[in-house]
This record gives structure tokens, C-alpha cells and sequence, in this order.
């Protein structure tokens, strides 16, 4: 007797507890953009982004935020489709015409910045004309000076482009002389020139920018989270200066919050 009431009591104890919470699963698209990603195919992604989503997880139990893989000319149609919700860090100049997003301002910005080898006498006015350069571009891009074609065939044509797929890659090939200007984002071009102080000399860097990123994060309009969710987590994450710390390691600087918009 004594068995069968503790056994009922532990029923109607169950009956009474709380469900557990279903964690949210949020799929977060990258490609290659580093500083921001590098990698994003292999076991171990580095850059901003995945340090953003340990970060976010760490955080709170009702998402969880994981990262997939895609590429620069595939996330468009990606994100349409339902592979994954969102994206941080982009633009909505990118590209993004005729695609469905809602769109979230990180009040993060960047910028891309032409680079060339240093010469006697080679200063600002070097960067004033293109027609004439042989220009190092990363694949499937969108640049100002290129009225944000990202066309292939387009910037090949018209600019002499060689086109590649690492910042390295053209940033040795202005030194070798086999381009004349690259094309870099600035956060990446410091931690470059952090990592190669001897290279500091023997490039210039414009003072004109190609473009100034304002940074969003794009979201699947019918995804599981939407615009006020994220701007509510990433305030957290910078009330207790864990966001301030992250974009520090990678020359951003966080304005005063982020708004949707």
C-alpha cells in the first residue's frame, strides 16, 4: 500500500512539473568573408562570426545558433529556400534585389579600401583612375568603383580584373607586380598588416574608401526568429561587453545599439 501511494504521489508530481523548453534551433548562413569567416566548410571556422554564435549560445537556452556553410554567390538563393534563417554581417546593397529578407542594423560598420604596391612617387592620385590598372578582386564581391556588379565576365572586361578567392593572395600579388590594385576590406587589411609589420613599407593604402559597410543581419521573413529577437540578444550581449570585446579582436567598434530597421 505503502508503494502504490509513493508511486501515485510521483505521477501527480510529474503531472505538475514544468515541460521542459524545446531549444530553437537557428541556422546561420556563411561564406568566406575574413575577417568575419574563414573557412566556413571545415570542422573548425574561424573568424567573427562563429566566435558571435558561441557567444549567443552561451548566453541564453531558448536558441541555438549554428552555422551553414554556403558561398558568396549561392546565399541568396539559400536564403530563400529555407537552408538557413539569417545572416549576419551584410548589406543589403549586396546583391539582395528580388530576394525576400528582413533586415536588422547592427550599427557595425567596415570598409573596402585599395591597396597598391609602394613606389617613389607613387602617392593618393594613383588610386583616382581604374581604366588603366590591373585590378586583384575577390570572387563574387559586390565593389563600389564596380557600381556593385559582381558579374564575372563584367568586371574581367572592363577592369582587367583577375579574380581569386583569398585577400592574400592579391594583396602577394600587388607585390610581385602581377596587379597593379586590390581591393580589401579594412578590418582584414589591419589584422594583415598586424600579422606582416614588414609589409607595412611596401604598401600604400588609399585614403578613399570603395565603400562603407553598414552592417545588418538578414533574416527568412517566415524563419524562426525575427528582427526584435536578435536586436534583444545582441543588446545583451553588449550590456555585458562581451559584443565590444569580440569586434575589438577584429578592428570593429559597436555603435551605441542595435536598431531594426
Amino acid at each position: 500500500m505503502r508503494a502504490l501511494a509513493f508511486s501515485l504521489l510521483c505521477c501527480l508530481c510529474l503531472l505538475h512539473m514544468p515541460a521542459a523548453v524545446a531549444v530553437q534551433e537557428v541556422r546561420v548562413g556563411g561564406y568566406h568573408f575574413p575577417p568575419y569567416l574563414d573557412k566556413p566548410e571545415s570542422a573548425y571556422p574561424q573568424g567573427l562570426v562563429p566566435e558571435l554564435l558561441r557567444a549567443l549560445n552561451a548566453l541564453q537556452q531558448q536558441y541555438h545558433f549554428v552555422l551553414v556553410p554556403t558561398s558568396a554567390t549561392r546565399r541568396y538563393r539559400d536564403l530563400e529556400n529555407g537552408r538557413f534563417d539569417l545572416m549576419f554581417f551584410e548589406s543589403s546593397r549586396w546583391g539582395w534585389r528580388g530576394t525576400p529578407y528582413l533586415a536588422l542594423g547592427m550599427d557595425i560598420d567596415d570598409a573596402e579600401v585599395y591597396v597598391t604596391a609602394a613606389e617613389p612617387g607613387r602617392d593618393q592620385r594613383y588610386f583616382e583612375r581604374f581604366d588603366d590598372k590591373r585590378m586583384a578582386l575577390y570572387h563574387g564581391y559586390h565593389y563600389g568603383f564596380a557600381s556593385f556588379d559582381a558579374d564575372p565576365e563584367y568586371l574581367m572586361r572592363t577592369f582587367n580584373a583577375v579574380l581569386t578567392y583569398s585577400h592574400d593572395s592579391n594583396l602577394r600579388m600587388l607585390l610581385a607586380r602581377r596587379a597593379d590594385i586590390a581591393v580589401v576590406t579594412r578590418s582584414y587589411l589591419e589584422l594583415f598588416l598586424d600579422r606582416h609589420p614588414e609589409l607595412v613599407p611596401r604598401l600604400l593604402v588609399s585614403e578613399r574608401l570603395d565603400q562603407l559597410y553598414h552592417h545588418e543581419v538578414l533574416l527568412r521573413p517566415e524563419g524562426p526568429v525575427g528582427p526584435s529577437d536578435i536586436a534583444r540578444l545582441l543588446n545583451q550581449l553588449q550590456g555585458n561587453g562581451e559584443l565590444s570585446r569580440l569586434l575589438g579582436r577584429y578592428r570593429l567598434q559597436l555603435g551605441n545599439n542595435v536598431s531594426v530597421q
